[in-house]
């Protein structure tokens, strides 16, 4: 018998949740009798009810089981927990609010079982719903991180993946504590298959994603999958060698031919300023792939599970 591991990230999710299960298991209803399945609620660190909502539903349902952080250790780390302990053939991640529709995971299932796909990922057609300024600032990164990249970032892709178990230990594999999943996805390569669907409301509760953590999201991804800015970096410097240097030149001689002493201290200071904003925005860039090394060299656990049903 096939065994599908789902795999669901939860972070103060108490009313979503019931609403998920439902959906879920009427979809789940599709498939046929030699085909079992597992649900795994992570709930990283949640204040509200999350874990108590998914201990009741796995009292209701053997095929539930839930891993309890002992604090918030963020949605990557809720990923990796549920892809360590899953124990299906097959496993899919999917976020509780509903914006990762269950009616998908048929087609996603037969891609893979009957059409030769290692993987499906799926990705948003549109982005209606969506705040003006996110959309675009997305649009923007995604195109930024392709080119930054020697692999295929997807714009759109959502972490609602259907792996086949040799993807999953690929992915487990790659043992990095700052973890970008879309990234690490596209890193492994197999074949996939994509799927659009138009963008979803959440069913329930309100996104934990603010624009401050997608652009801190973003710059974990940029950093993790590439040396581009430090490239950047030391082509600026030298352009601004460059610039000094011609400049230099050109005082000089603007000095002994016309005999027109250097003036101009405003504009130095101003120069001088410029100069040291690149030199620290330079050093910044330096020190946001240190910190990288720093907590990679310490390997400190990616998750703590402080409460479980996995074992049982």
């Amino acid at each position: 018998m096939e065994k599908i591991s789902i795999i669901v990230p939860s972070y103060n999710e108490e009313t979503a949740l019931p609403i998920f299960y439902e959906e879920l298991t009427k979809n789940l209803n599709n498939f046929t009798n030699d085909v079992s399945f597992e649900i795994i609620f992570v709930n990283d660190g949640s204040t509200d009810n999350t874990l108590s909502v998914a201990k009741d539903l796995a009292n209701r349902d053997d095929r539930v089981k839930y891993i309890s952080f002992s604090r918030n250790f963020g949605k990557e780390a809720a990923i990796y927990a549920g892809l360590e302990n899953a124990t299906g053939n097959y496993v899919t991640i999917m976020d509780a609010d509903l914006q990762d529709p269950p009616s998908l995971l048929l087609e996603m299932y037969k891609a893979v079982t009957e059409e030769d796909y290692d993987a499906v990922g799926t990705r948003r057609s549109t982005r209606k719903g969506e705040p003006i300024i996110r959309s675009f600032f997305s649009r923007r990164f995604y195109r930024l991180i392709d080119r930054m990249t020697p692999f295929k970032m997807v714009d759109g892709a959502r972490d609602y993946v259907f792996m086949t178990r040799k993807v999953v230990n690929a992915i487990l594999s790659l043992k990095e504590y700052h973890r970008y999943s879309k990234g690490l996805f596209s890193f492994v390569g197999f074949n996939v298959k994509w799927l659009d669907y138009p963008n979803i409301k959440r069913v329930a509760g309100k996104t934990k994603w603010s624009f401050w953590g997608l652009t801190k999201y973003a710059l974990e991804g940029i950093t993790a999958f590439s040396t581009a800015p430090l490239v950047l970096s030391s082509f600026i410097g030298l352009l601004f060698c460059l610039i000094s240097f011609i400049l230099i030149v050109v005082i000089i001689i603007k000095t002994l031919i016309l005999g027109d002493p250097t003036s101009g201290w405003p504009s130095l200071v101003c120069i001088i300023f410029m100069v040291s904003g690149i030199q620290l925005f330079s050093l910044g860039i330096i020190g946001q792939y240190l910190s990288k090394v720093y907590l990679e060299v310490k390997r400190r656990p990616i998750y703590i599970i402080k409460d479980t049903n996995m074992d049982q």
